[in-house]
């Protein structure tokens, strides 16, 4: 259970946030609090007197908090109450865009800081969320006062969580962000380096942030401590300048992959389209939902019914270029309400870090009012063998309202996932559908798509 502190009712530590002594995070009353350390008090005065946190919280770089004045323990100098955060997404859920936007704010944050004489004492990918569609800073405490010709101690972490998966991404293989879910303090240098192609060796800002550098840690790692330089200011922001070209530099060479052109390939007529549009419509109508998971969203042409709604939406999909499509769309149109995200739910995002409780598990991070799942129960059922009970079970776990689509087996979209395998699927119908999910959800509509063989169903949980 997580820590409760002595003599504060009802006042429960966040179990993500312990590693940072300046402050820790916990809710109270269910409303989100953080605890800033005595230690921590003359930066932190630094930063409010400076107007650093005013100056990145007006220009949407900084999450707003409201100072709730002293901490009244021992160990707590004071209190403030941040902006919380609606979903907490992780940087191996985000599409290379993402990654990309995540690490060009951390580095526009480290030169704010800088001109108010402070400076990023970390620069995880961790402190960066999205928000109405963009990324924003979420660690308030991450400032330190800056001393003339200190170094910059966050330098080798922005290589390792930013630079690196995205240099991976860009030049070796889109999917390799997933090493994020196994190395939580970012991709290794020298495995990045490894992992690169020779061409990045003639990149001179690739050869000295990753290649060059991984080679330094090498050499000083048999060593009781590394020589530490003094650095001249302009020479600090030199390096900040030179590792956002290099950012910059950076973009996805491959556009194409399974999903990523499948509504140019699928079988929809235009009258099917439409009439699936306006069943989503309807059923989201309904529903009534706050909070939707489009599970399966590909591009997000039916993720867009419900953010345009008003509902946030959290557009999930396999595909990675999928997603980077989506993403664009999304920060092109400034949309608010909509967050696409990386995720295979055969294998979602697992509780991992310290004690397998530091960064929550997909599905604790629900529920949610309402799950779409388009053109993806046929998926989960034959491609991936996972039993129609089973889908249904997790669906009523995770959410209230299920808007629903079945295909059956005489669609072309399923007898392409038949061609290569025996048919061993005999409850794959729509009675056999309709009786698995009857367990935990109750039919409140049944609609078919027009010029199709599909019909999508409003499911209620019981």
């Amino acid at each position: 259970m997580p820590k409760k502190r002595t003599g504060l009712a009802d006042m429960t530590d966040l179990k993500s946030s312990f590693r940072d002594p300046s402050g820790s995070l916990f809710t109270k009353e269910g409303v989100l609090h953080r605890r800033i350390s005595n230690i921590y008090k003359k930066h932190w005065e630094h930063a409010e007197r400076s107007g650093l946190h005013q100056e990145l919280i007006r220009e949407k770089l900084l999450i707003p908090h409201a100072d709730l004045g002293p901490g009244g323990a021992v160990d707590a100098y004071r209190i403030i109450r941040p902006t919380r955060i609606p979903f907490i997404s992780y940087p191996y859920e985000w599409c290379f865009s993402q990654l990309k936007d995540a690490a060009l704010l951390t580095l526009e944050v480290q030169k704010r800081a800088l001109r108010h004489e402070m400076i990023l004492k970390d620069a995880s990918a961790f402190n960066v969320q999205f928000l109405d569609g963009r990324p924003i800073f979420i660690d308030t405490l991450s400032f330190e006062m800056y001393e003339e010709g200190s170094p910059w101690i966050g330098y080798r972490q922005f290589c390792q969580h930013f630079l690196a998966p995205l240099a991976l991404m860009s030049r070796t293989d889109i999917r390799l962000n997933r090493l994020f879910q196994i190395f939580l303090d970012g991709i290794p240098l020298d495995l990045a380096s490894s992992l690169l192609p020779w061409s990045t060796w003639f990149s001179p800002l690739l050869l000295s942030h990753i290649h060059l550098h991984a080679k330094s840690q090498k050499r000083f790692e048999s060593e009781k401590s590394a020589p530490v330089y003094k650095i001249p200011r302009h020479n600090l922001l030199a390096l900040v300048d030179s590792l956002e070209t290099a950012v910059k530099n950076l973009s996805l060479r491959k556009q194409d992959t399974e999903w990523g052109n499948y509504y140019q390939e699928t079988n929809y007529s235009a009258d099917a389209f439409r009439s699936k549009t306006e069943i989503v419509t309807e059923f989201l109508r309904t529903a009534g939902p706050k909070t939707v998971w489009d599970i399966g969203a590909n591009t997000g042409e039916f993720s867009r019914l419900a953010s345009e709604a008003g509902i946030r939406t959290i557009a999930f999909d396999i595909d990675p270029i999928a997603v980077e499509k989506y993403y664009r769309v999304v920060k092109r149109g400034k949309e608010k309400n909509v967050l696409p995200l990386l995720v295979d739910f055969t294998n979602p995002s697992p509780a991992i870090g310290w004690e397998n409780d530091e960064r929550t598990s997909l599905v604790e991070r629900g529920p949610v009012d309402a799950i779409m799942a388009l053109a993806l129960v046929h998926h989960l059922a034959i491609s991936n063998n996972v039993p129609l009970k089973r889908v249904a079970e997790f669906f009523s776990r995770s959410c209230k309202n299920l808007i629903v689509e079945f295909i059956p087996k005489t669609d072309s979209q399923v007898q392409k996932l038949l061609a290569t395998r025996e048919d061993v699927f005999p409850d794959y119908s729509e009675q056999g559908f309709e009786n698995a999910f009857a367990t935990y959800f109750i039919i409140s509509g049944k609609k078919s798509v027009s010029d199709s063989k599909r019909t999508l169903y409003h499911m209620t949980k019981r």
